[in-house]
């Protein structure tokens, strides 16, 4: 018997392999809903590997759990953002390469250019993991 995450990965091999298919985008009709991706995961067991996102696994994408207990991530008093062993871990498992946050007050070069990115990029942001990295990146 063909599982749910079975019946994705299959899929998704049939159409590497050149079948025309196409997969369904989350919440289009014939979709798997989020109460089949519950019920598979009840009955699965430990079939998501990991994986915290649901659609991320349903993609084939590999997004790592990554929590403040185990010193992945700093909490929000600390200034939020990964730790070394964070961004260690998610790099092996993404292939990113992830670099230590820019916190001093004048950096220089490329430094100077990545913080001037995050900062930019990051302004919308209003949750408080977010404002928490804005004021340890200093913007």
């Amino acid at each position: 018997m063909s599982g749910l995450y079975d019946n994705i990965h299959k899929k998704r091999q049939r159409i590497e392999a050149g079948s025309g298919e196409k997969m369904r985008k989350p919440g289009s009709p014939g979709a798997p809903t989020d109460k089949a991706f519950k019920q598979a995961e009840k009955t699965a067991g430990k079939a998501m590997g990991g994986y915290t996102d649901r659609w991320a696994m349903a993609r084939g994408g590999t997004k790592p759990s990554l929590s403040v207990g185990r010193g992945e991530k700093l909490s929000v008093e600390e200034g939020g953002g990964l730790t070394a062993k964070g961004r260690a871990k998610y790099n092996k498992a993404t292939g990113s390469n992830l670099k230590e946050p820019v916190t001093e007050d004048n950096p220089t070069g490329k430094r100077a250019a990545r913080k001037k990115s995050f900062c930019a990029r990051s302004r919308s942001w209003k949750g408080e993991r977010g404002l928490a990295a804005r004021r340890r990146w200093k913007c």
